[in-house]
Order: C-alpha cells, then sequence, then structure tokens
C-alpha cells in the first residue's frame, strides 16, 4: 500500500540557509540610492532578487542601477513617494517592471531636520511628517494589489517599514518630526499588520541606530563625534551594510513567516542596553 504524502511547508523543506533565500523575490527599496536604502538594495541584489530601487532624483536612479546592475537585477525609478504623482509612479513601474508583482516592498525613504525648539520651520515639520508617515502608508497601499498577487503565487508576500531608535527612546539632538515620524512608523507598522494579517501579508519595521550614511554624515564623518557614538552602544561600534541587509533578508524571505507586527531594533544594544541613544555622554 502506497504510504499517504505529507505536504511540507516551504520552511520544513529548505535545507540549511536557504530558508533565509530571497532569490527571485521582486522587491521594491525606496530611498534605494543612498545610505541605508541602498544598502538593503545591494544585498537583495547580490542575493538574487529583481529590485526596483526608487528615489527622487533620476541621476541617482540611472547610477545606481548601472552599479548594481553588475551584480544582478535592478530596475530603477525616479518618484516623490510622499506625493499621489510620485505612488502613482511607483505602481505603474511594478506592473511594467516587476510584472505587477511585489514579494517585498522596503518602506525606506525618509527625511529629517533639525532645528532649536522656538524655531522650527513649520514647513520641515510637514515634509518630514509627510515623507516619513504618510508615504508608507499610500504607498502600501497603492501597491497591495501586487503585494496580494505574489501571495497567490507563493502564498505570502511582506512589507518592511524602516523606522528608528529615535522612534522608541527620545534622543538627544533636537530632530522634533523625525523622531515623532519614527514613532508613528513604529505603530503603522503594528496597525497594517494587524489589518493585513489575513491577507497573508507580513508587515515588520526595523529601527537602525547608528549607520553611517548621508543623514548621519554631520556626525559620523567628524572622528571625534564618532568615537562619542560608538561609546554609547553598547557593541562599540556603528552599523554595516551587514548588519542592517541580515535584518530585512531575515523578515523578507521565508525564516521570517511567522512574524508580524515587530519593531526589530537594529542598533547594537543601544535601545534594549541603555534605553536612550544619546551621543552627548
Amino acid at each position: 500500500m502506497e504510504e499517504p504524502r505529507v505536504e511540507s511547508s516551504p520552511r520544513s523543506s529548505d535545507p540549511g540557509l536557504a530558508v533565509f533565500s530571497v532569490a527571485g523575490h521582486h522587491v521594491v527599496v525606496t530611498g534605494g540610492t543612498s545610505g541605508i536604502g541602498l544598502m538593503i538594495a545591494e544585498d537583495l541584489v547580490r542575493a538574487g532578487a529583481i529590485v526596483l530601487v526608487t528615489s527622487r532624483k533620476a541621476e541617482a536612479c540611472a547610477t545606481t542601477e548601472e552599479t548594481l546592475g553588475a551584480h544582478g537585477a535592478v530596475h530603477s525609478v525616479a518618484a516623490d513617494v510622499s506625493t499621489a504623482e510620485g505612488v502613482e509612479t511607483i505602481r505603474s513601474a511594478v506592473d511594467r517592471l516587476l510584472d505587477g508583482r511585489v514579494d517585498l516592498l522596503v518602506n525606506n525613504a525618509g527625511a529629517s531636520w533639525g532645528a532649536p525648539l522656538e524655531a522650527f520651520p513649520r514647513d520641515a515639520w510637514r515634509k518630514v511628517m509627510t515623507t516619513n508617515v504618510d508615504a508608507v502608508f499610500h504607498l502600501t497601499v497603492g501597491l497591495l494589489p501586487a503585494l496580494r498577487q505574489a501571495v497567490e503565487r507563493s502564498g505570502r508576500s511582506a512589507v518592511i517599514n524602516v523606522g528608528s531608535v529615535d522612534g522608541i527612546a527620545v534622543p538627544a539632538h533636537e530632530g522634533f518630526p523625525y523622531a515623532a515620524s519614527k514613532a508613528a512608523v513604529h505603530q503603522l507598522t503594528a496597525h497594517l499588520a494587524r489589518r493585513l494579517a489575513g491577507d497573508s501579508i507580513s508587515v515588520n519595521a526595523i529601527a537602525p541606530g547608528w549607520f553611517a550614511s548621508k543623514m548621519t554624515a554631520f556626525m559620523t564623518e567628524d572622528p571625534a563625534t564618532l568615537q562619542r557614538m560608538e561609546r554609547t552602544v553598547p557593541l562599540g561600534r556603528v552599523g554595516g551594510p551587514e548588519d542592517v541587509a541580515a535584518a530585512v533578508r531575515y523578515l523578507g524571505s521565508p525564516a521570517g513567516a511567522y512574524l508580524t507586527g515587530v519593531v526589530l531594533p537594529v542598533d547594537g544594544g543601544l535601545t534594549g542596553c541603555l534605553g536612550a541613544p544619546d551621543v552627548l555622554v
């Protein structure tokens, strides 16, 4: 008599590290031409994903597409995610370049602004909140058909929002809307996760600590300030590309299939061990 066939889950049938594979995934990374977004995009391209990077600047898009194209499949589109027109541009690019399917959406595009409390510009506040919060919501909603198409094909899809340790602990610098926006991203992540769980779309966030990027260059490019920063990190260093890439790979691959609504600090122990990312310590 023939033995009954037992269907295995994708996770149990994957040998070893294959459970972390994103090969063949269709991915969108906003703000993918610099900083943490570029770190994420490069790792995913090298890992065999087909990646669409977005940025407001067409020149940066072209340069990134050419550079990363040496390592795998990458497309780019210039779009401002903080506008309805930008969201539609990305949605159209997904239909055209990714066959209308998104296995992983990385909402990374962000803005920051620092100014003294009583002189903080109203326009700057609105710009940061619109880019960091509104865009995450509207682009995720705009790409839901593509995320659902991925679910039909493979059983799941994922959204990863890039938050910040500044949204967990109170920062020392006067970037008021940045910290508020990242706290909002964390809460929005949980809310979307609850709403989309029934669609097999996971929604998680990473909360990076200190990473060398254009946004943090005013600190990381000054040796004395960099040393002070590193002294505040329990693991004794700022993050590197491999650190953020590993977190995204985990949450975006089958390895992270049972996680949703999570805010994962990628910060060398900043928030978990010390409670506040204060470079002035």
